[in-house]
């Protein structure tokens, strides 16, 4: 039954019952009647309102891939200089010229505190003197107490500038000869390393001992051809200093004592592949790798490819400005902030 006609019922039950409150007239009683009786009739003529039910369609799983990078790991493991670096041609004369300034303000050189009169030592002092001109051993001819004692200056690039002209007349001041009843001694005076390696003179692009005064940084040579740095993937939730420590020992040996610097990378290279790479077991698309590197020092050892488990062919120690040479144009944009220039 529908609500109107309940209501309708009602209305009409009420007007048929003597009301003891007001009076009303036999035609207006009629004509209510009526009205009423009509409205009871199309409420009880009206059908019953149908319920409207929303259907909606089947959940299905999707079963598109999730695209995704590959995260990796990268170690810059670095060589820092063992020596100091060299001296621009400039900077060389102007250090020779504040030598020669420093001795024409100092006193006047006193030989016999040093030097007992009659000596071996004193023969061989006056014998020196007489060629350089001056007590100071790596300024070349020069007399600060002379007529030409102002002219202390170099042209930049003159000889007595080099360091290695300066050590030659170290050496040489060094040799103490003395005539005695004998023949004429000379002391042997140790000579230092030279600067210049047998590596740099060879080549050998593995030695650590090349480039004393520059960075060399491990670039090794993966199976398809390519040079870069040590990098792998990380295993599980493992963290980007533990996975450049494994990758080290995997890479290059436990030949190697290794210092990882820090927790966070120093840079990352991003590479997207030509075609993207479904792995069916996960359901992923990997679109590509991001690199994340690494900054690491060796402190000793050298680095052994033999039984690595990343399938490398062949490792170098490079500077920089060789590195470039070798590598790819777009990994180089990547890497090229993080090396350091020296």
């Amino acid at each position: 039954m529908s609500r109107g006609y309940s209501k309708g019922r009602r209305l009409v039950s009420q007007l048929n019952r003597p009301s003891p409150d007001f009076d009303i007239c036999g035609s207006c009683l009629v004509t209510l009647r009526r009205r009423y009786a009509t409205a009871t009739a199309t409420a009880a003529s009206s059908p019953e309102p149908i319920p409207i039910t929303q259907s909606n369609p089947p959940v299905t799983t999707a079963t598109a891939p999730h695209q995704a990078y590959q995260i990796k790991a990268g170690v810059v493991l670095s060589r820092p200089p063992i020596l100091t670096r060299d001296l621009h041609p400039f900077e060389k004369a102007f250090y020779l010229y504040q030598r020669r300034l420093n001795e024409r303000l100092a006193l006047p050189f006193t030989r016999y505190f040093y030097y007992q009169k009659d000596t071996p030592a004193d023969i061989d002092w006056k014998k020196k003197i007489k060629e350089r001109l001056t007590p100071a051993r790596d300024i070349g001819v020069y007399n600060a107490y002379g007529k030409e004692g102002w002219n202390d200056e170099l042209l930049v690039g003159a000889k007595e500038s080099e360091p290695e002209m300066q050590v030659e007349a170290l050496l040489k001041d060094a040799e103490v000869e003395a005539e005695d009843e004998g023949p004429v001694k000379k002391e042997q005076v140790e000579k230092p390393m030279p600067r210049v390696s047998e590596a740099d003179k060879n080549g050998d692009m593995r030695s650590l001992n090349r480039l004393m005064a520059r960075t060399l940084y491990l670039v090794v040579k993966g199976s398809e051809g390519g040079w870069g740095f040590p990098s792998g993937v990380l295993v599980g939730k493992e963290s980007l200093q533990r996975g450049a420590e494994r990758l080290l020992v995997q890479a290059a040996g436990v030949n190697m004592n290794t210092w990882i610097v820090g927790h966070a990378p120093v840079g990352h290279h991003n590479l997207r592949y030509p075609q993207p790479r479904i792995e069916e077991e996960s359901n992923i698309e990997q679109l590509g790798e991001k690199t994340f590197f690494m900054k690491a020092r060796i402190m000793g050892g050298q680095a052994n490819l033999k039984d690595n488990k990343l399938g490398l062919a062949d490792f170098k120690w490079l500077a920089k400005e060789e590195l470039q040479k070798e590598v790819h144009p777009h990994f180089w944009n990547s890497v090229k902030n993080m090396l350091a220039e020296r």
